[in-house]
């Protein structure tokens, strides 16, 4: 029997992972799906990156920005007497990076979807945009805010390259699934790797046929 503890942890991180960036999120996703900036094709461009990025690369220069002679591991350090490398902490925010377009990109293309008459029939019925936003444009997003958290939760499951080179492999502190999946194929463990592995396939399997399903099942009810 396979030790738990990175199961549990994964789903504690990716749990997390997925609040923070829904909180990130919606405001971020509702300025793109609203914007005329020039500047938004730049900051599409940089939410965009960890898909298109090499998973060390992005690890190689979070681990640079958390070295405690860095600003911002300086900072944590001061803050909490711990470095935010190779800590849970450190594994939380090295997933946002990396899951950011999971969140933000679902949510765009949500807000959009709705446009810009459900809003104005609000700002008619002199709604504040803030009431607006909470009553109007959210619930007719629910799809797309569901999809994106499903999508998030379940890609920062998987993560291997960013939680590896920022957490390294400590038990129950940084070891995740993936990362006990590979350590498992270098003992020769192949049977625990077996019973992670087919765990993983399950869960993202079973994730995208319920995204895919829930997707058919608004198409019909729209059309």
């Amino acid at each position: 029997m396979p030790d738990l503890g990175p199961v549990l942890l994964s789903l504690h991180l990716a749990a997390v992972t997925t609040v923070i960036l829904l909180v990130i999120g919606v405001p971020l996703a509702y300025w793109l799906a609203t914007t005329q900036a020039r500047l938004k094709p730049v900051v599409e461009a940089v939410t965009a990156l960890p898909l298109v990025l090499p998973p060390t690369v992005i690890g190689f220069y979070l681990l640079i920005l958390m070295n405690p002679s860095a600003p911002l591991g300086a900072a944590w350090v001061s803050l909490t007497g711990g470095t935010l490398s190779f800590s849970f902490a450190g594994l939380v925010f090295a997933s946002a990076i990396y899951s950011l377009p999971f969140m933000v990109q679902p949510l765009q293309s949500a807000f959009e979807a709705v446009g810009r008459g459900p809003m104005e029939a609000a700002a008619a019925l002199r709604a504040s945009r803030l009431d607006a936003i909470w009553t109007v444009l959210l619930p007719q997003s629910a799809r797309g805010i569901l999809t994106a958290c499903v999508l998030t939760f379940a890609h920062t499951i998987g993560e291997f390259g960013v939680v590896l080179m920022v957490g390294g492999n400590i038990p129950e502190r940084t070891r995740v699934i993936s990362i006990a999946i590979y350590e498992h194929v270098e003992s020769v463990e192949y049977a625990e790797a077996h019973i992670l592995s087919a765990g993983l396939l399950v869960f993202s399997f079973v994730t995208l046929v319920g995204v895919y399903a829930l997707n058919r099942s608004y198409r019909l009810r729209v059309s």
